[in-house]
C-alpha cells in the first residue's frame, strides 16, 4: 500500500457513545449522563449530520456502582451468546446484551450503527488507549491519529486484539466500525476530574472527527503504532488454595507500555523474592495489575508493536454509494 493511496470509505451517519458497561467505571457513567442532559438541546437547535446515540449499558449495575450483577456485561457480545437459546433463567448481563445487540445491530448487519465508542477505565497507569479488534480498520484509525494529534499531552496508544468477528465479546464489536476507549489511571467506583475530562474531549473530538469525515474532508494517511496483544499472565498462585503468592514488582508496577525485557522483576512474592520475565521477546505489558482482573487471572497483559501503514481516506460521493450498493445487492442475489 502507498501512503498516499486514496481510499473512500461508507458516511458515518449514525455513531453510539457508550457508558456504563461496567457499572463502577464512572468516567463513562457521569459522561453519558451529561451528555444525555444535553441530548435533547443540540437535537432542538440544529439539524445534526450525524445522529449520535447515546447509551447507558448496564443501569442495574451503574446503580449498585458494581461492574456487573451477574456476569462481565462486555464478555457477552461473542456470537454465540448473542444467538443462543433464550431461558427466563439467564443472567441479567446475558439479557441486556441482546437488548443493546437490537438497538445497536444486529452485530454484523447493514443495520447495525456505524460507529461504536464505548467508554471504560483502567486502573492501570494506561493512558489513553483505543482497543479494537482489527489492525486495518481505517476509520478507527484515523480517529485514533486524529486524538493523538489533539491531545498531545495525554500518552495514547492502539491495542489490538487478534480476534474474529464471531468470537469478539465486547460491545463495541456491534457496530461496523468501534473501539473501546480506555482511560486510566483510575480506581473503579471513583471519578477523577482529570480522567473525566481527558475522556470528554476525546468523545468530543472523536465526533468532530466524525462531521468532518461525512463533510468530504480527506485525511491523509501516515503511520500508527499497533500493540497486538499476544498473552495473558497470571500472578503466581499457591498450588492447594490457588491464593496468590505475589504482587506486581516494584519495578514493573505503573510502567504500562515500557518493555519488558527477559530476565526484568516481574512478580515480588509476599516473603521478598523477586521473580522475574521468563519470556524469550522483549514485549510491552499492559493492563499492569488491573483490579477487575484479579477475578479473570491476569495480572497483565503483553503485546507486540509495530507500525502500521494506513491511507488516505475520504468519504464515498452519493455516485459512489450507489455503485457499491449496487454490486453487493447483485452479490447477496447470487
Amino acid at each position: 500500500m502507498e501512503v498516499d493511496e486514496l481510499m473512500c470509505l461508507p458516511r458515518l451517519p449514525r455513531v453510539a457513545v457508550c457508558g456504563g458497561t461496567h457499572g463502577n467505571e464512572l468516567s463513562g457513567v457521569y459522561l453519558v449522563r451529561e451528555l444525555l442532559k444535553v441530548e435533547k438541546k443540540a437535537v432542538e437547535e440544529e439539524e445534526e449530520p450525524v445522529s449520535v446515540m447515546i447509551v447507558l449499558s448496564n443501569p442495574r449495575a451503574t446503580q449498585q456502582c458494581h461492574r456487573y450483577v451477574d456476569t462481565d456485561l462486555n464478555r457477552c457480545f461473542t456470537h454465540a451468546t448473542l444467538n443462543g437459546p433464550i431461558s427466563d433463567t439467564d443472567p441479567y448481563e446475558i439479557i441486556r446484551s441482546r437488548e443493546l445487540n437490537a438497538l445497536l445491530g444486529p452485530k454484523g448487519s447493514r443495520q447495525a450503527v456505524d460507529l461504536v465508542c464505548d467508554l471504560h477505565n483502567t486502573t492501570a497507569n494506561m493512558g489513553m488507549c483505543f482497543i479494537t479488534y482489527s489492525d486495518c480498520d481505517w476509520i478507527c484509525l484515523h480517529i485514533f491519529r486524529h486524538l493523538q494529534k489533539e491531545i498531545p499531552d495525554i500518552p495514547m496508544r492502539f491495542i489490538h486484539f487478534d480476534v474474529s468477528n464471531k468470537e469478539s465479546y465486547s460491545l463495541d464489536s456491534v457496530g461496523k466500525h468501534g473501539f473501546a476507549m480506555e482511560i486510566g489511571p483510575q480506581p473503579h467506583g471513583v471519578v477523577r476530574s482529570n480522567i473525566y475530562t481527558a475522556m470528554k474531549g476525546g468523545v468530543q473530538h472523536m465526533l468532530d472527527w466524525v462531521r468532518l469525515f461525512n463533510s468530504g474532508a480527506i485525511f491523509r494517511g501516515g503511520f500508527v503504532d499497533v500493540f497486538t496483544m499476544v498473552k495473558h499472565i497470571d500472578y503466581p498462585r499457591d498450588s492447594v488454595t490457588h491464593n496468590i503468592t505475589a504482587a506486581i514488582h516494584p519495578h514493573l508496577q505503573d510502567r504500562d507500555f515500557c518493555l519488558l525485557h527477559p530476565d526484568d522483576p516481574l512478580f515480588q512474592t509476599f516473603s521478598g523474592e523477586t521473580l522475574r520475565y521468563k519470556g524469550k521477546e522483549p514485549l510491552y505489558p499492559f493492563f499492569i495489575n488491573e483490579c477487575a482482573y484479579y477475578e479473570k487471572g491476569i495480572a497483565l497483559s503483553l503485546a507486540r508493536k509495530r507500525r502500521v501503514m494506513i491511507p488516505s481516506i475520504r468519504v464515498e460521493t452519493e455516485q459512489e454509494q450507489q455503485a457499491n450498493h449496487q454490486q453487493y445487492s447483485s452479490e447477496d442475489e447470487n
